[in-house]
């Protein structure tokens, strides 16, 4: 068995590649950020591949991007034939308390993000919540994919930390989803929203004034947003300001694209490069423009350098984030 594996393993990434279908699965359902940023990818990374395979996106989504996480670190090919978009938050679940991870986040092979992102909290404009403030003593109805996406997580890390009142209904398979929950009044509103997938997928909402943005999540605000408030300004202790930055140095890694481990370095390199000079290409870039995603790419290494950096956070701080987020 060892003997018929080796030949697949020393060939070239143009010899291997040359013929092949590579799969990208995506953690959310059809219609959201992560699904319209990643099927732009797919569209134009091959071209850059050596061998130019084809990239097939497919979803699945479930449990806030942690089923796909722990399919692509267990059960995927280490072939580099497969890679993934899943949940930013998801690679930390472990160091959090999140249950039903079986993954060692600092071993997946990270290939890139398209973008440095800022999220945003937002109100249905017929709640009469308008400002950060009004939810400090007004519980607001949010919809959410799972216990471990952004959509729970950053309101509920926003709660224990600030005194919101954000009550999370989970269940939605996606951003997509959650949209349609607002619209019908299910939900009052989305809290852990990347303004780029906002601004792409219901423009109207913001030029209509749909919906009101109470603050945005980032460790730094973004150009497009200078007056509403950023949350890691928000908090009035230093203790509370070193989780909100614990929890919000994912955004700098918005729509990570990872691998399994035990990929062969010759083809980790090769799709990094793939990825980067994608990120660049004029096609794309038209493409990306044309669907209104915003690109500011994050190297793979940048981002395998973050998670590292994250998984070294001082015990007492990750421990006082997890119980929040219990």
């Amino acid at each position: 068995m060892l003997a018929s594996t080796l030949p697949g393993r020393a060939q070239a990434p143009t010899d291997f590649y040359r013929g092949e279908a590579i799969e990208l699965y995506i953690s959310s359902s059809v219609g959201g950020g992560y699904d319209a940023y990643a099927r732009v990818l797919a569209r134009h990374i091959g071209r850059f591949i050596p061998g130019n395979p084809i990239v097939v996106p497919k979803n699945m989504e479930g449990a806030g991007g942690l089923r796909l996480a722990n399919v692509l670190y267990n059960a995927a090919p280490k072939d580099g034939t497969t890679f993934a978009t899943i949940y930013r938050g998801t690679m930390f679940d472990p160091l959090l308390g999140g249950k039903g991870a079986q993954f060692d986040a600092t071993k997946f092979t990270y290939i890139g993000s398209a973008n440095n992102e800022v999220s945003v909290c937002v109100a249905w404009h017929t709640t009469g919540i308008a400002k950060y403030e009004q939810v400090l003593s007004k519980e607001l109805l949010v919809g959410a994919s799972g216990f471990s996406a952004d959509t729970y997580q950053f309101p509920k890390i926003a709660n224990g930390v600030l005194g919101t009142r954000f009550k999370m209904i989970t269940g939605y398979p996606g951003g997509n989803d959650i949209d349609l929950a607002m619209e019908r009044r299910e939900v009052q509103g989305r809290c852990g929203w990347s303004w780029t997938s906002l601004k792409a997928t219901h423009q109207s909402w913001i030029n209509e004034k749909k919906v009101n943005i109470l603050f945005q999540m980032g460790l730094s605000k973004h150009p497009d947003l200078p007056d509403v408030p950023l949350i890691v300004d928000l908090a009035d202790s230093a203790d509370g300001r070193a989780i909100l930055e614990l929890i919000f140095a994912r955004q700098v890694m918005a729509w990570p694209y990872l691998a399994p481990p035990g990929i062969p370095q010759d083809r980790v390199e090769a799709l990094q490069a793939a990825f980067m000079n994608t990120m660049t290409d004029r096609d794309f870039l038209a493409d990306a423009e044309k669907s209104m995603l915003e690109v500011r790419p994050v190297a793979g290494e940048d981002i395998r350098k973050l998670v590292a950096q994250v998984y070294a956070t001082p015990p007492a701080i990750a421990q006082r984030a997890a119980d929040i987020l219990k």
